[in-house]
């Protein structure tokens, strides 16, 4: 815990306006999507590999199937990943230009 310097000073309570910003939006979504640390280990995965099959995905983490589906599913669903249905299955990629739209707004905080 961080000990704060005594002060007879109350905290400032003056309003601070904020003017509308439509980025606050998109980084929301896109923080979301990474809100969870399964997710977080999918878009490592994919950062790492050009594509990848859902089969291949859920060898690589201690899920079951439906759970990585419903995580793939809010991953694309942000924009961060891309899927393409090849055959029965579904391949995913990394979508680079929203991966650095995330880290441009956290770098912007």
């Amino acid at each position: 815990m961080v000990k704060r310097a005594s002060s007879n000073k109350p905290c400032d309570s003056t309003p601070v306006p904020l003017a509308p910003d439509a980025s606050a939006t998109d980084f929301a979504k896109l923080a979301w999507a990474i809100a969870h640390p399964a997710r977080v280990q999918i878009v490592r995965l994919l950062i790492g590999r050009k594509a990848c099959v859902c089969g291949d995905i859920v060898a690589q983490l201690p899920l079951a199937q439906s759970t990585v589906s419903q995580h793939l599913k809010i991953l694309k669903e942000s924009g961060l990943i891309e899927g393409e249905v090849d055959g029965p299955k579904v391949c995913y990629c990394i979508n680079h230009e929203r991966l650095a739209r995330l880290k441009t707004l956290i770098a912007e905080l």
